[in-house]
């Protein structure tokens, strides 16, 4: 009897100094703040899907359409450039007012690097671009570095970012425009010393004579473009502004091979060659591209134009062709001059 009186007022007295578990849970409980179930049976209305506003190379580039990966050196080589396809015309093409027919001939245009500057002898760019890897990376290279360190968008930014901005693989835009009296292109100019020889031209020089290529009224937007590799994607055909502000105004690409001697497609943006001019409404913003979404665009019209020595260069007038990222890209970049 004794030792069970103990054990009764041991229990009892340990009872008040230390409250059960169940009074810590249910003061906890009491003090935090209650929270509504989540509504697992809400479904979201798509009418309220917000769109969002895409550049024209995103445009219909769904994953499950650019996957699976591909080789797609191989790939190109199964691709034929279509120079002579037929010319393409809208169902209403007819219905407008617009019936400016484009001269055969005069869609896509090839041009030369030697072609830059007929009046320096000797000076065989073109086959150091096509020949020699090392001088088309070293040009590239400088040709962004120059073109971020001079324009003033990019001057605040940390030297984490100019790493990242400057990566081979990233996209980069800017001016080509160069101003008369002030070399800007510095480090350019100095690996087309290095490679060509004190005959070269600056790096100023080269940007402006590409530029010349514009025509007149030119927007001076110059941007170098790397595209989705090793996958297959839809085209997204599109006009970049579907005007040519003096008429003759041309957009200018400039292709980097990723070989040497390479002869090919895969550099260059594809076309579709128009019969009517092509000009895009007055209501349409100046800057904005025109974009065919969901345009399917048999294989027969699609012009793939081929990338060789002596064809680093493509020009057309905005309003003559719609274009495309290629299906199938197979180069280090396109450099756009517009």
């Amino acid at each position: 009897m004794h030792s069970l009186s103990i054990a009764v007022i041991l229990i009892a007295a340990y009872a008040t100094i230390i409250p059960s578990v169940g009074g810590f849970a249910a003061r906890d409980a009491s003090s935090r703040t209650r929270r509504p179930p989540p509504n697992r049976n809400r479904s979201r209305n798509p009418s309220q899907t917000v769109e969002r506003k895409r550049a024209p190379h995103q445009f219909d580039h769904t994953k499950e359409e650019a996957r699976p990966f591909l080789d797609n050196h191989l790939a190109v080589k199964e691709q034929l450039p279509n120079d002579d396809a037929p010319l393409y015309t809208f169902e209403d093409d007819d219905d407008t007012e617009q019936t400016t027919i484009i001269p055969e001939g005069t869609h896509l245009m090839y041009f030369s690097l030697d072609e830059l500057f007929p009046n320096i002898a000797d000076l065989s760019l073109s086959q150091k671009f096509c020949t020699d890897g090392n001088f088309r990376n070293d040009l590239r290279s400088a040709m962004r570095e120059d073109i971020f360190d001079s324009t003033p968008a990019y001057e605040n930014m940390s030297e984490k970012a100019r790493r990242i901005l400057l990566l081979p693989d990233s996209s980069l835009q800017g001016s080509w425009r160069c101003k008369q009296g002030t070399l800007r292109m510095k480090k350019m100019t100095d690996v087309l010393k290095e490679y060509i020889g004190e005959q070269s031209p600056t790096g100023d020089e080269f940007m402006e004579a590409i530029g010349a290529l514009c025509g007149s009224e030119p927007s001076s937007h110059w941007i170098d473009i790397v595209g989705v590799m090793n996958r297959r994607i839809p085209h997204s055909w599109h006009q970049d502004t579907g005007r040519s502000r003096g008429g003759d105004t041309k957009t200018v690409l400039l292709g980097f091979p990723k070989e040497d001697n390479y002869s090919g497609v895969g550099v260059f943006s594809h076309a579709v060659k128009l019969k009517y001019e092509k000009v895009s409404s007055k209501e349409h913003a100046l800057d904005d591209p025109v974009v065919y979404s969901g345009l399917k665009v048999d294989d027969e019209y699609i012009v793939r134009p081929q990338f060789e020595q002596g064809k680093e260069i493509v020009l057309f007038r905005d309003i003559d062709v719609i274009h495309s990222s290629p299906d199938v890209a197979y180069r280090s970049s396109v450099m756009r001059f517009m």
